[in-house]
C-alpha cells in the first residue's frame, strides 16, 4: 500500500496533534502516524474508563473537520526510505509505504530506567509505564504501590494510581527537599503549572513522601513483595505489590538519528527557531527536541505545522513568546531534577543490566565503551536494541551509545517487501 502526502507527522501526542492541525488548516495534505490505537500520546492516553480529556477532544474535533488529514493509528515506523518516504507496519493494513514533502518528528520521549537489584521481578515497571497500564485497563485497586525515581511524572503516576483505587505506600524522589521547595516556589511564575501540581497532589497529606531517596532493591518470591529504599545513610523497607520507578525522561530520537538529524548536547534533536532540523524537509517538535512538558510541545507543534505547510515564513510574536516562556519552565524542571550521585551510583555487579540478552552490570563495566561492551557481551543487541540498557550505560558511564538500526521493530516479511514497492500513489 503506497501513499504520498505534503506533510507526514510521526507521533500523535500534544506536539504531533497540534502540528497536524496547523498543517491541515493551511490546506496541506497531511498524514498523522502513531503506534497507539488511539491518538493522544502518553499525556492524553485513552483507554477503558479513561475518556479523552478536554484538550484532546478540542484538537480531535478540529482534525475531524479536515478531509485533507489521514490518521494512521496502530502504525509503527519500521524504517526510513529514500527518497523522502517511511516504511510503516499497520495492525490493520500491514506494510505501508508513505512518501512526504516535509516530515515532522513528534516522537516524544521515553522513560529512563536505571537498574537495581530485583528490578526484573514481576510487578516492577516504570512510573509512566504504570500510568499506561492503568489507562489500558490493568486493575490495581487495593494494591500497595511504591512510586519512585524523579521528576513531575511521579506525581502524575500518583494521581492516576490513586484514582484507580491503588494504595500508594510512598513516593520516593531522589531530589532533595530543599531543591523541591525552591522549585515549588518558582511555580508562582506559571499559575497553570501551580494549579496542575495542586490537582495532582490532592490528598497529599498523610502520604509518605521520601525526598533525597532512591530505590536500592526489590524482593519477592515470584513477584515483588517489598522494596528497600536508601535515604541518606538509612535504609527503609516498605511492603508493596507494585513498584513504579522511572528517573525522568529522555528524548526519543531513533528515527531522527536514522534520518541523519543532528543532536544537541542533551541528546535531543537540534532545531532552529522555526523547528527545522539539520536535514532539509524534516522538522521536529515536542519532547524529542528536549523534555519540556505538554504546553511547550503544543506550541512547538503549532510552529512546526505552520512552517511545514509553508503557511508561516515568519514566526508570530505570540508563539515565540509562549515558546520562550515554557522553555524557561522546562529549564527549571531540568535543574531541579538533575540526577544526584545517589541516583547515579552503580548497583552491584550481579545486577542484570540488559534484560534482552541476560547481561549483568559487571559484565559490561569490564569494557571501555559501548561498542566494546556490545561486541563482547551482546548487551543492547536484543529486541529493544539498547533503548533501555544503552540509556542506563550513558547515565552510569557517560558512554555514547550507537543508534538502533532499521528495522526499528520486529516486522513481518510482507512489510519489509513493501520497501521495494513501485512509485508512490497519491492519497485517496
Amino acid at each position: 500500500m503506497n501513499h504520498r502526502y505534503d506533510v507526514v507527522v510521526v507521533g500523535a501526542g500534544p506536539a504531533g496533534l497540534h502540528a497536524a492541525r496547523a498543517a491541515a488548516q493551511a490546506g496541506a495534505r497531511v498524514a498523522l502516524v502513531d503506534d497507539n490505537p488511539r491518538v493522544g500520546g502518553q499525556v492524553w492516553r485513552q483507554g477503558p474508563g479513561h475518556a479523552p480529556q478536554a484538550p484532546l477532544r478540542e484538537v480531535q474535533r478540529a482534525l475531524e473537520a479536515h478531509a485533507n488529514l489521514t490518521v494512521w493509528s496502530a502504525a509503527r515506523v519500521v524504517a526510513p526510505l529514500a527518497p523522502r518516504a517511511l516504511l510503516l507496519e499497520s495492525a490493520e493494513h500491514g506494510g505501508i509505504r508513505v512518501g512526504y514533502e516535509r516530515l515532522i518528528l513528534a516522537t516524544g520521549a521515553r522513560e529512563r530506567l536505571l537498574p537495581f537489584a530485583g528490578w526484573t521481578l514481576p510487578g516492577v515497571t516504570g512510573a509512566g509505564a504504570l500510568q499506561a497500564l492503568i489507562k489500558g485497563g490493568t486493575p490495581v485497586r487495593g494494591e500497595r504501590v511504591v512510586i519512585a525515581g524523579s521528576g513531575p511524572l511521579l506525581l502524575a503516576s500518583l494521581a492516576t494510581a490513586r484514582a484507580a483505587g491503588a494504595q500508594v505506600a510512598a513516593v520516593v524522589e531522589q531530589a532533595s527537599a530543599v531543591t523541591l521547595a525552591r522549585f515549588a516556589a518558582s511555580l508562582v511564575a506559571t499559575p497553570a503549572k501551580l494549579l496542575q501540581a495542586a490537582q495532582l497532589t490532592r490528598g497529599f497529606a498523610g502520604l509518605r513522601y521520601l525526598t533525597g531517596s532512591v530505590v536500592r532493591e526489590a524482593r519477592g518470591a515470584g513477584k515483588v513483595e517489598e522494596v528497600t529504599v536508601l535515604r541518606g545513610e538509612r535504609e527503609i523497607t516498605l511492603a508493596c505489590d507494585r513498584i513504579a520507578c522511572g528517573y525522568g525522561l529522555v528524548p526519543n530520537v531513533t528515527l531522527a538519528q536514522a534520518l541523519g538529524c543532528t543532536l544537541d548536547a542533551r541528546g535531543a534533536i537540534q532545531v532552529d527557531d522555526m523547528q527545522r532540523t539539520s536535514v532539509e524537509g524534516v522538522l521536529a517538535a515536542g519532547e524529542c527536541t528536549g523534555v519540556g512538558g505538554m504546553e511547550l510541545a503544543r506550541v512547538e507543534g503549532e510552529i512546526a505545522g505552520g512552517v511545514a505547510s509553508a503557511a508561516s515564513s515568519e514566526l508570530p510574536g505570540t508563539l515565540r513568546a509562549q515558546r520562550a516562556r515554557w522553555q524557561r519552565f522546562a529549564q527549571r524542571v531540568e535543574d531541579t531534577f538533575t540526577l544526584t550521585e545517589a541516583a547515579r551510583a552503580l548497583p552491584a555487579d550481579d545486577t542484570l543490566l540488559c534484560r534482552c540478552e541476560d547481561v549483568t552490570l559487571g559484565d559490561v563495566r569490564a569494557h571501555s565503551d559501548w561498542r566494546a561492551a556490545r561486541l563482547h557481551t551482546r548487551c543492547g543487541m536484543g529486541a529493544c536494541q539498547g533503548r533501555i540498557c544503552g540509556t542506563a550505560c550513558s547515565t552510569y558511564f557517560g558512554w555514547q551509545t550507537t543508534q538502533p538500526r532499521p528495522p526499528f521493530q520486529p516486522a513481518q516479511i510482507g512489510t519489509l517487501m513493501a520497501a521495494s514497492a513501485p512509485e508512490l500513489a497519491q492519497p485517496t
